[in-house]
């Protein structure tokens, strides 16, 4: 079944979503990186489409959707948990698996918790965090928000595509039309006729006017569901101690967390090749298999 693009008004603002699947199967919402946009989990909603409804966002600011008003208020991980609550409430989503990469994991957490948007407790069956943790390295943060906040422009696309190929090249293996694809759904022209990141340099905004934001033990430690976190052998930005730390807080305290280091990968990996693929599929139909079986014990 080919993907579907839908525009909705989530949080005021209107965004884009990608829709994979069967409308009547259970759903998975797949969710982007900081700087990216709902296209880089094709991969993963194409593998997912025969079992599942994928919900691939453009997280506003991001791609398609609509940029922010006031960067200093929609730029933070509870308006996104706004815009999460209004997407599944208008496409009818009673709850959701979640996979997010970086920044969508984070937001998943605090989807998860309930506490930010409490329209989404007990919403979300599990969570996959693909390179993120309730706590960040703050040397790499400061890495991300040099090239996220002033993003370069560049007379051609191949120019532009060289730059993601260094930039993302912790992502480990892509194809070179993986590649083409990633740099083609996240380009935008910039007046002059140059090219540059689809996105709004201003979202990085979010680590100045809210320095705390991706610290998220308090919404971590509230979790109760099943978690996987896959953790790029080579980031810098999900540190062994941080995963300790999980390990022994939370779902992991809970026997609800299980971690996979992807190798090969820093930050993060790019959920594009089978055994990445088959890992998060594997981990959400497990999950449903247990569902079930609960469901007739």
């Amino acid at each position: 079944m080919a993907p579907s693009s839908r525009y909705l008004r989530c949080a005021g603002r209107e965004i884009h979503v990608t829709e994979w699947g069967d409308p009547g199967a259970p759903v998975v919402v797949a969710w982007h990186g900081l700087a990216r946009t709902g296209r880089d989990m094709d991969d993963l909603a194409a593998h997912l489409a025969p079992r599942f409804r994928v919900l691939c966002p453009d997280t506003v600011g991001r791609g398609l959707s609509q940029w922010a008003v006031d960067p200093a208020t929609e730029y933070t991980l509870a308006a996104y948990a706004r815009t999460a609550a209004d997407l599944l409430d208008q496409l009818g989503v009673g709850s959701a698996h979640w996979v997010g990469t970086s920044m969508g994991g984070a937001i998943g957490t605090v989807c998860a918790a309930g506490r930010a948007e409490p329209r989404l407790a007990g919403r979300i069956r599990s969570l996959v965090l693909n390179d993120n943790a309730p706590r960040l390295a703050q040397p790499a943060l400061e890495r991300i928000k040099a090239y996220a906040g002033n993003p370069p422009a560049f007379a051609t696309v191949s120019e532009l595509e060289a730059f993601f190929r260094q930039v993302y090249k912790p992502y480990g293996w892509l194809s070179d039309a993986q590649w083409r694809r990633l740099t083609e759904t996240s380009t935008r022209r910039l007046p002059d006729g140059r090219v540059t990141p689809h996105y709004d340099p201003a979202m990085v905004r979010q680590f100045i006017d809210h320095p705390d934001d991706y610290l998220l033990w308090e919404h971590w430690d509230r979790l109760d569901i099943p978690v996987l976190c896959l953790r790029g052998a080579e980031s810098d930005l999900v540190l062994p101690d941080a995963v300790e730390e999980m390990q022994r807080r939370g779902p992991g305290a809970r026997g609800l967390l299980r971690v996979v280091e992807v190798p090969g990968c820093g930050h993060a990996p790019a959920l594009n090749v089978p055994d990445q693929l088959e890992l998060v599929g594997g981990f959400i139909e497990g999950c449903e298999a247990a569902a079930a079986r609960a469901a007739a014990a």
